[in-house]
């Protein structure tokens, strides 16, 4: 019975986890984890840590959302992108359905 109420319990701590997750558009620069907040003037810095195994990241105004499926953002470091996917704002998280790029100013 104790079993049974704590995996009952973990599934419900589960989902209200992933109720937090919505479906949402980011834009915002591919950046690496370290160096997060100079993403736009160092573009080519980002791609070379990611390169060197730093983890992507993707960072919108002052937040930085780390990207649960880092294969979908391959090729675009360093780059302005608009992505689509569960955003996770509590966690600052973010799995990407979606990668544009955006037009240059």
């Amino acid at each position: 019975m104790k079993k049974l109420i704590a995996v009952a319990l973990f599934v419900a701590m589960a989902l209200s986890v992933l109720a937090l997750a919505e479906t949402g558009t980011l834009t915002g620069f591919v950046s690496d984890a370290k160096c997060a907040k100079g993403a736009a003037k160092h573009a080519g810095c980002a791609a070379k840590c990611i390169a060197g195994g730093e983890k992507a990241v993707l960072v919108v105004d002052k937040d930085v959302y780390a990207i649960t499926n880092q294969d979908s953002i391959k090729g675009h470091e360093g780059h302005e992108v608009k992505v689509t996917g569960k955003v996770n704002t509590e966690k600052k998280e973010l799995t990407i359905e979606k990668v544009e790029m955006v037009e240059s100013k």
